[in-house]
């Protein structure tokens, strides 16, 4: 499957496939930011997912995939930093926020410094209607955060340090995006970088998480939360796979803006699943995240 994969980078069907990887990762990321939100503690909710797919991720590792090459080891380093804070932010921001609330800002801040990023690492232009499908996705972004800053009534007195995390998050969704495509395209083999990455992602947060538990008056019940750790790792493993193998396949900046529409499916979540107050007006700043990310593509 690898060098089946290989020999699509840069040809038609290689592009399409990208193309269809990045909406589904855009799908299963919503699905799995509802996860880690829910209604559960973040941090808990996180750690059970990370300490899934880290045990999900070794036999594979260990025993499937061809083991990293010396230069990809300081890269899967790397990786872990980058990954690790930007997990820490979003905990922080899930925290003082709600779902609907926190997440179009953290997936809306990031395309924007992905696209720049991906500029300078790997030479890839924007044509000029493709910018627009930015400036047309970022405004439903930013004017999502607006709204919620103005008629927000619930937590508003952390809502200002909610959106804050946010956007800083957002800057870490950015470095990520950019720094794993280079990961993934260092390998020479994509699965390996997945595998190992997997593995030693999972390591920080379930010690946090554990530590957290242990300071909790109440804590929750562990078999809701272990159910919710392995469908959380489940989903991480495809949708944070099919966006890092789309960026091989094809150009990193398409593949992040496009994955962006999660913001719609995130706002479908949090109104049907966590019942959180969606309204007319932030449905339509959602549908102008969507409609960017096609401007985007039709652009291309």
């Amino acid at each position: 499957m690898s060098a089946w994969l290989i020999s699509l980078e840069g040809t038609e069907a290689g592009h399409q496939l990208a193309l269809a990887l990045a909406l589904l990762a855009a799908v299963l990321h919503a699905v799995f930011g509802a996860l880690q939100k829910g209604r559960h503690d973040p941090w808990i909710s996180r750690g059970a997912i990370d300490g899934a797919y880290g045990l999900m991720a070794a036999p594979l590792a260990l025993f499937v995939v061809p083991w990293p090459a010396p230069n990809l080891w300081p890269i899967l380093a790397g990786a872990w930093v980058i990954h690790t804070c930007y997990k820490l932010l979003q905990a922080q921001a899930y925290t003082k926020g709600a779902y609907t609330v926190v997440y179009p800002v953290v997936r809306g801040t990031g395309p924007l410094f992905a696209v720049i990023g991906a500029w300078l690492i790997f030479d890839e232009v924007f044509a000029p209607l493709q910018w627009l499908g930015v400036a047309v996705l970022l405004s439903g972004i930013f004017g999502l955060a607006l709204y919620n800053l103005i008629f927000l009534t619930a937590a508003r007195d952390t809502l200002v340090p909610a959106l804050g995390l946010a956007a800083i998050t957002g800057l870490f969704v950015a470095l990520y995006t950019t720094y794993d495509a280079y990961g993934i395209r260092a390998a020479a083999d994509p699965f390996t970088f997945l595998a190992w990455f997997f593995l030693i992602d999972g390591i920080a947060m379930p010690v946090l998480a554990t530590m957290r538990l242990r300071s909790m008056a109440v804590r929750p019940a562990p078999g809701p939360l272990i159910l919710r750790g392995v469908a959380g790792g489940l989903v991480a493993f495809l949708s944070f796979g099919s966006i890092m193998l789309a960026t091989r396949l094809d150009k990193v900046g398409e593949a992040a803006v496009l994955r962006e529409t999660s913001t719609v499916f995130a706002a479908l979540i949090g109104w049907l699943v966590l019942k959180e107050t969606v309204g007319p007006r932030r449905i339509a700043l959602m549908g102008l995240i969507a409609l960017g990310a096609v401007i985007v593509e039709i652009g291309g």
